[in-house]
């Protein structure tokens, strides 16, 4: 019987986006192991696949007669996942992400859109009474008293072609913000891309300020930034500004567009003009949405509706983004309290979501059949486990 297995997702990880070599060879800082990095690694990522995140639940795995079929080679107990990942090179596991991008895009992945975007926003992730490792932060309450700790990270997705995919993270420091971290994971982001894999950066209004926008300038990028009350004085002044607007539909909504691309920068801002997006978004259901975006794209290289349509998909990762991560891959649970380890857990969840999605949405897709939903896919894979597995001879 065909249809996705965990033989036929090692095959396209390998191969079609051309991660063999990370897959054997993932950055282990082990000094004498006793079991192959390239089983745990692989047990790992199939743990996120079949949303058993929790080292205990995966050694429940590797324990059990669907061993075989998963392409896991040894037993192991989770003692082991945790010594593995406290000693895994969190580099290694970001440039495999890398590598799976770049394969894509040779591959065609992101040619349902004009432009390939990289949006960027903060998340939490994590939650306990006392502090585990060195990058718990401190919960405080209204009187500014520790009532726990939790941890904090910036991350970066892909965005704007019809697909999501998060490729890396990078924590708050001490004193750390989501801006500073934010600056950090974009200008690594980029140098690891490549300078003309992505054409514009999106973020939400934390981020519309001058130090952030020369940063994705001089990095090659056009920036798209919300505008909301941390610039009181320019959204008053885009509020007086607009009269005539564009009007048209997206699926059932009613979409309204004011579109002006005079304005003068602000004194610490290096462009010569900013130009600036109102829309007012109206559902179906009587609800009504209003936003400001400033960008540097010009009317001549992009159209209002163009920009209403890439600015939208900042919210990809709301809807995409965070609720998978959070609700279906246990991004909020820490397998094994310790930095190293907490980092490159959440790395392996965004490779697996980047596996995951070019999988079910590019390579299942071939022909006129309908695309796969997560849930569907997560289905046939839990059932594909009864099938008899012949015995793994690598």
């Amino acid at each position: 019987m065909k249809g996705p297995t965990p033989r036929r997702r090692r095959r396209y990880a390998g191969k079609c986006l051309r991660l063999e070599s990370y897959l054997r060879f993932p950055g282990d800082g082990r000094a004498q192991p006793r079991l192959p990095a390239s089983a745990l690694l692989w047990a790992l990522l199939m743990g996120q696949w079949l949303r058993r995140s929790s080292f205990a639940a995966i050694e429940a795995l590797a324990h059990s007669p669907v061993r075989l079929a998963l392409r896991v080679s040894r037993r192991f107990g989770d003692d082991a996942l945790g010594y593995f990942t406290e000693r895994l090179d969190p580099m290694t596991t970001r440039l495999a992400a890398v590598t799976a991008l770049r394969q894509a895009k040779r591959n065609k992945a992101f040619d349902n859109g004009r432009f390939i975007g990289l949006a960027l926003d903060g998340s939490g992730a994590g939650r306990s009474r006392e502090a585990g490792c060195r990058l718990c932060r401190p919960c405080r309450n209204p009187q500014q008293e520790v009532v726990g700790y939790h941890h904090q990270l910036a991350r970066i997705r892909v965005v704007g072609t019809g697909l999501v995919l998060p490729f890396d993270v990078e924590p708050y420091g001490a004193g750390d913000s989501e801006f500073s971290a934010s600056r950090r994971l974009l200008r690594r982001a980029v140098q690891n891309l490549g300078p003309r894999f992505a054409d514009y950066g999106v973020a939400d209004g934390e981020y519309a300020r001058a130090p952030f926008l020369h940063d994705v300038g001089d990095l090659g990028l056009h920036a798209i930034v919300r505008l909301k009350d941390n610039l009181p004085a320019w959204l008053q002044a885009a509020r007086k500004r607009f009269r005539g607007q564009q009007v048209f539909l997206s699926g059932e909504d009613r979409i309204e567009i004011w579109d002006a691309d005079d304005f003068d920068p602000w004194e610490a801002l290096c462009w010569e003009t900013v130009r600036v997006i109102r829309y007012r978004q109206s559902k179906a259901d009587g609800k009504v949405f209003e936003a400001f975006w400033l960008t540097d794209f010009s009317s001549r290289q992009v159209g209002s509706r163009e920009i209403f349509r890439l600015a939208k998909s900042r919210w990809d990762i709301e809807n995409q983004g965070f609720n998978d991560a959070q609700n279906r891959y246990g991004f909020k649970h820490i397998c094994h309290h310790q930095a190293n380890s907490v980092l490159v857990v959440w790395l392996l969840g965004c490779l697996a979501l980047i596996i995951e999605r070019l999988y079910r949405i590019r390579s299942l897709r071939r022909g006129t059949h309908p695309i796969l939903t997560a849930i569907a896919l997560w289905q046939i894979l839990w059932l594909s486990l009864s099938r008899p597995a012949p015995d793994d001879t690598s």
